[in-house]
């Protein structure tokens, strides 16, 4: 998305070829990035620009990605042009409210054509006036689209947040050249973004492991379902990402984790975990931001480690692919779990057992992918009843879960 915005070539390397990224390639091309191609398995992408996003004649599928909407709507208010956006009827579910209502404010029209706050909707780019927007929640969607917004609008842009959330897209503004800050307030963070004097510089990146599709690794290995240690190499250690290690540390695990390189500003590395004598943890409201996609693989964990493990503040997770609170909680309580649903979080006593039994994912990928971690663990026995679903952000993942759960090999 920033590519296009971009003068010269970009070249990236390493991307996964997911059904999110392959909504988000199709949808970029649909605007007018018609350099993108190809989309082939372990070959660059080489993006030219800078690109005036054009009006597609048809309706942008957006699949099963939120952040392919959410970015997009932000893309598209600040240019030119004007398009339809859809997605399947998990996305039709998600929250687009907190994204459209700011950049209504802005200028840009914003038209829902069913529900309202929901896909699908038709959004048309206007000239903006600088955006400033205090965020009710700490998201790095609604923060990375109104960046977006100003990019393609050439205005200013401060927002601020409750808390702190994921950084990415200003790391990588960074080394795109772009001027942003980002300071610590009082009440939360604020990120300004002053208004682009010139098209941004082209980037030449491999992009870094995901650490959320690494986290699945990490339980197994920590589980003990791969026969000793494992190591996990090239993975982006950013720290608005990695909350999940600091739990694991805080539950007894053995790990390590070294920052080799830097990639477009983001810290990679590598991390090594070994099985380890669990035991349960409380983990609080502030550090749910940094692991709030973890958090299928961790509950499955916490279903082995010794005590009770409270997860609080992760309300978000009610409109995720899937309610995921409620989809652990059904889930974990089918295979004899002790669990607890809470408002904004899981209540679960760990014991080190074996389970059985059905897992509904209700076509959430990493609900999927992390009961089908703790099925692989030596002794249980469960069927997930949707493994297709993985193929969202994992394309393979269950060749390569069998491969590592036999021999330990890496991933």
């Amino acid at each position: 998305m920033l590519a296009p915005l971009a003068e010269g070539a970009s070249l990236i390397r390493g991307l996964a070829l997911s059904a999110d990224v392959r909504a988000t390639g199709a949808a970029m091309e649909a605007l007018g990035a018609s350099s993108i191609r190809p989309l082939g398995q372990g070959e660059p992408i080489e993006i030219r620009g800078p690109v005036e996003l054009r009006s597609p004649g048809s309706v942008i599928d957006c699949g099963n990605s939120g952040t392919t909407a959410r970015l997009i709507m932000g893309l598209i208010a600040g240019s030119s042009a004007a398009a339809a956006l859809d997605g399947d009827e998990s996305l039709r579910r998600r929250p687009m409210d907190r994204v459209a209502q700011p950049l209504r404010r802005a200028g840009a029209s914003v038209r829902e054509l069913r529900e309202p706050g929901h896909l699908p909707l038709e959004i048309e780019g206007r000239v903006l006036s600088p955006i400033q927007h205090e965020s009710e929640v700490a998201s790095a969607q609604v923060k990375s689209a109104l960046l977006l917004a100003g990019l393609a609008s050439r205005v200013a842009v401060t927002v601020i947040e409750p808390g702190v959330s994921r950084d990415h897209t200003e790391r990588m503004l960074r080394a795109l050249g772009a001027q942003i800050e980002v300071d610590p307030q009082d009440d939360g963070m604020r990120v300004s973004l002053d208004p682009p004097s010139g098209p941004l510089k082209p980037i030449d990146m491999t992009v870094p492991g995901d650490f959320s599709s690494a986290a699945f690794w990490l339980g197994l290995a920590v589980l003990g379902g791969c026969g000793g240690e494992l190591r996990v190499e090239g993975v982006g250690l950013n720290p608005g990402r990695t909350g999940f290690l600091r739990v694991l540390e805080a539950m007894g695990v053995s790990l390590d984790a070294v920052t080799t390189r830097e990639e477009a500003g983001e810290p990679v590395g590598n991390v090594v975990v070994r099985p380890s004598a669990m035991r349960g943890v409380e983990i609080p409201p502030e550090w749910v931001p940094s692991l709030i996609d973890e958090i299928p693989i961790l509950a499955c964990v916490a279903s082995r480690a010794a005590g009770r493990t409270i997860i609080r503040g992760a309300q978000e997770l009610r409109v995720k692919e899937s309610d995921r609170i409620a989809a652990l909680h059904a889930n974990l309580v089918a295979l004899g779990v002790s669990c607890r649903e809470r408002p904004d979080g899981l209540e679960i006593e760990g014991a080190d057992r074996s389970v059985a039994g059905v897992v509904e994912t209700r076509s959430d990928h990493r609900i999927a992918m992390a009961f089908g971690v703790l099925g692989a663990v030596p002794g249980n026995s469960i069927a997930v009843d949707d493994r297709g679903c993985a193929e969202v952000s994992y394309p393979g993942f269950w060749e390569q879960l069998a491969r590592v759960a036999v021999s330990g090999a890496a991933p």
